[in-house]
């Protein structure tokens, strides 16, 4: 998922297809409704197993989540119904639009007993439908995709309809027996309602699917359609984990045959004026936004903000030939998940408290109580900053890459690199670590994912340029693509052109941001926009960018993992390198000049 990278600027679109002719305006909801289906939906939920994260302790976690559900279920099956629609049948649905894990502290703690991992456990015990495969279901590759599906007790199917899983046999063993498919039919009180998954075509570049093919959405999304309806299901949802609300809004356009559509991977909270919300949060839009569909259908579109904060609920009501006619507004919306001393406050699911909660508080517990440094100054790791400009958290980080790297390359047959790159997306804390202990834990929320520490050799100097220039590409967009660095400093400038890659790496435009490039020798790399001619690099970075993630342009160039995890350089790197000391001198606020943007 990216967080509101390029929102602002789709501010138009979201308010344009809001205002769209609807079911439930003057005309539809003349139209009498014969089934009731109340879907209830998340996303983004990301391992936030505890609560919404600091400050917020009173907001979110699943095993209250898991409650506001079974309510809400119970709600849409047994309470009064919509005044003007009484004697219609009703149903309900648990959908999840993906992003269902995030490796960090407490996905590490979750897998360390082994499969079932915690993190299933609470998905198992909410009682999904359906679940849609979202990018970072993938950050620690196929198999332990895998493993997170086998710990179900229920089987419930994972879909998308634009991935192929052949070449990753224990997936596609899943798509073998249907637990993975491009779709499904469930039943509702003798309703059929189709489900279409749809995942981002990023998928490769952003995540790890190894051999799982990622194909266009609209068509492999339209085929599905076509071929519910031939089978005569006329209730139909498209679930998709793109990347913002707004893509789900164009997607609309390009399909026939879609009664809702659901949205995950951007992070978008849609409400509506009285909706209860989270204090800070602000809607992105309303609850539902409109679309209009390729057969001119007006199509709710709808999506919540992640990490268990709230349930999506929409109540649609269907004529007795499966059209939508009507939205009921009141029971729509946005429900908040709350404890503690808030008002609409819910006692937390006993079994899952026993099970999940507990053994995640004391795992993370043991990591927060392992000390392995102390720093003379706060580490910038929020997102906003890693992902634009040089920090000294992000220096910290890549200095740890070219100091591990350069302690394990004569024991595996490799050059000791001359340079450092770490991409700010990998980079996950999100916030300022404020002077004083340093931590395991801190460790592990900076660097959360499963990558190895590893060394690129023999990159031509015009090709390392190509990797600058892919590092500051798309800085506008807060894109995790830009790198945080060790060995050399550079500057760049945004109102050069930013180069563009085919989906093998190749250049398709040519960058001119990248204005020079020194090693801290004071080799010159680059001068006044051009290489300079000399001998090529050695490259300690992650496998993650060596196999091309972030669209970094290595294109295939032989690699070597070194045998060590990211987070595992870092506390190497701070106990030994540093001797626990981390020093303002080296490490001060705002950077030491790394990174210059002209």
């Amino acid at each position: 998922m990216f967080r509101r990278t390029w929102f602002v600027a789709l501010a138009a679109l979201l308010f344009t297809t809001s205002v769209l002719a609807a079911p439930g305006g003057n005309q539809a909801h003349k139209e009498r409704v014969d089934f009731w289906l109340t879907v209830l939906h998340n996303n983004d939920g990301e391992s936030r197993l505890l609560n919404a994260g600091s400050g917020l302790e009173d907001f979110g976690g699943v095993a209250r989540f898991k409650v506001v559900v079974d309510d809400l279920k119970r709600s849409a099956l047994t309470g009064p119904p919509p005044a003007a629609q009484r004697g219609a049948k009703r149903g309900a649905l648990m959908l999840s639009s993906g992003d269902n894990f995030l490796p960090g502290p407490e996905f590490n703690v979750s897998i360390a007993g082994g499969v079932p991992f915690l993190d299933t456990v609470a998905l198992d015990a909410i009682g999904y439908d359906a679940i849609v495969v979202g990018n970072h279901d993938f950050d620690f590759g196929p198999d332990v995709l895998a493993d997170f599906i086998s710990g179900f007790s229920r089987p419930v199917p994972y879909l998308s309809a634009n991935l192929d899983f052949s070449e990753e046999p224990r997936l596609q063993a899943y798509v073998d027996t249907g637990r993975i498919a491009g779709s499904v039919v469930i039943r509702e009180r003798g309703e059929r309602i189709g489900i279409v998954g749809a995942t981002t075509t990023a998928l490769p570049f952003i995540s790890s699917p190894r051999r799982v093919v990622v194909s266009e959405v609209a068509p492999a999304v339209q085929a599905e359609i076509d071929g519910l309806e031939a089978r005569g299901v006329n209730k139909i949802i498209v679930v998709s984990h793109l990347q913002s609300v707004a893509e789900d809004l164009e997607l609309a356009g390009a399909l026939r045959g879609v009664d809702i559509m659901i949205a995950g991977g951007g992070d978008e909270l849609l409400a509506n004026p009285g909706d209860l919300l989270i204090p800070g949060d602000e809607p992105a839009g309303s609850y539902p936004l409109w679309a209009t569909g390729a057969d001119g259908a007006a199509i709710p579109v709808v999506t919540t903000s992640g990490n268990y904060k709230y349930v999506g609920r929409l109540a649609a009501g269907f004529d007795r030939k499966g059209r939508l006619v009507r939205i009921d507004e009141a029971g729509s919306g946005p429900v908040r998940v709350a404890g503690g001393p808030q008002p609409d406050a819910v006692t937390p699911d006993p079994y899952l408290q026993s099970v999940v909660i507990e053994p995640v508080i004391a795992g993370l517990e043991a990591l927060a109580a392992n000390t392995i440094g102390i720093s003379a100054v706060a580490l910038d790791g929020r997102r906003a900053s890693v992902r634009t400009t040089e920090t000294n958290q992000g220096n910290l980080i890549a200095d740890a890459l070219l100091w591990q790297a350069r302690q394990l390359a004569p024991a595996f047959g490799v050059p000791s690199p001359d340079v450092a790159l770490q991409n700010g997306g990998g980079i996950r804390n999100d916030t300022v670590i404020a002077a004083g202990n340093i931590t395991e834990l801190d460790t592990f929320s900076m660097l959360p994912f499963a990558n190895f520490t590893s060394v690129i050799a023999g990159i031509s100097r015009d090709q390392f340029k190509e990797l600058l220039e892919n590092a500051v590409s798309r800085v506008e967009r807060g894109d995790g693509r830009f790198a945080q660095v060790a060995g050399f400093f550079f500057t760049w400038d945004p109102a050069g052109t930013a180069q563009s890659l085919d989906a093998a790496g190749q250049v398709l435009t040519p960058g001119t941001r990248v204005r020079s490039a020194t090693l801290d020798d004071g080799t010159v790399l680059i001068a006044n926009g051009s290489v300079v001619p000399g001998a090529a690099l050695s490259i300690a970075s992650i496998d993650f960018l060596a196999r091309g993630g972030d669209q970094y342009p290595y294109r295939g160039a032989p690699f070597t993992a070194l045998g060590v995890t990211y987070q595992q350089a870092l506390r190497n790197y701070i106990e030994q390198g540093l001797g626990g000391s981390i020093s303002a001198g080296d490490y001060p606020e705002g950077g030491s000049g790394r990174i210059t943007r002209q």
